[in-house]
């Protein structure tokens, strides 16, 4: 019984959903007998692309560990300026109570620099905990701060700070032991192995009528399905305005 595979672009999936989506098209396959099914050359030759398939996905995660530091980095840059902004409004404000603690607050912003919100990774980390230390240990400051109604903003950007001292950290490991690679070469030659292995797919099909190539066919088929239906609905946000690149990558069952 001759069976057709569904085909997918390829060129429209992300690195990271591509790398996922040959993964699925593997681990389907390799749940029945690519030898019995005629498939062992064809199959063994996309198998074998994996190992580089893997060298894209860790360079991925590389990639969304920087994508997360930026926007770690410019959340506490909104958060230092936010303060920076909210002092000096109630500065202008007729509110005696508050003077002395406007007066100390902006005293101490200052001494950590205006700048503090431009500074690269490193450097900002490294002022951004001076700041946080000193304001931790200081009762007048939390006291001025609570005044001020900043205290939420001093904790969020401890919190921040953390998570990005940590991904950074986790980041520079990462890039010490993963290999750089070309990903556009890798796609082009597990495109050519996956279409030659989708085509030997159905003409064994035909040449083999008395072996199952529905079953598999089936399940190959949903995934890709799948897919197709997510690349769509992705497509027709992108035409409406949407900048669909801020969305998370599919992940198909």
């Amino acid at each position: 019984m001759k069976v057709t595979i569904i085909r997918l672009h390829l060129n429209h999936l992300w690195n990271n959903e591509y790398c996922m989506f040959v993964s699925q098209i593997v681990a389907i396959f390799l749940q029945f007998n690519p030898e019995m099914l005629r498939l062992q050359k064809s199959f063994g030759r996309l198998n074998a692309m994996m190992p580089e398939i893997a060298k894209i996905k860790a360079q991925e995660q590389g990639n969304a560990i920087s994508h997360q530091l930026s926007d770690l980095n410019a959340e506490r840059r909104t958060v230092i300026r936010t303060m920076w902004d909210l002092v000096k409004n109630f500065g202008k404000l007729n509110m005696p109570m508050l003077a002395q603690q406007v007066v100390l607050m902006s005293r101490f912003l200052e001494k950590h620099g205006s700048d503090l919100s431009e500074t690269n990774y490193n450097d900002g980390t490294k002022r951004f905990n001076d700041l946080l230390d000193e304001y931790s240990a200081s009762p007048e400051l939390q006291s001025a701060a609570a005044a001020l109604q900043l205290g939420i903003f001093f904790d969020h950007l401890r919190e921040i700070n953390r998570q990005f001292a940590g991904l950074y950290l986790q980041r520079n490991d990462e890039n010490t032991s993963v290999e750089t690679v070309d990903t556009h070469a890798i796609r082009t030659e597990t495109d050519k192995a996956l279409i030659a292995f989708f085509d030997a797919f159905e003409f064994c099909s035909t040449e083999y009528e008395e072996l199952d190539y529905k079953t598999p066919a089936d399940k190959m088929n949903g995934l890709i399905s799948s897919y197709k239906s997510q690349l769509k609905a992705r497509t027709t946000r992108r035409n409406s305005g949407k900048d669909v690149h801020t969305e998370d990558p599919i992940k198909a069952d």
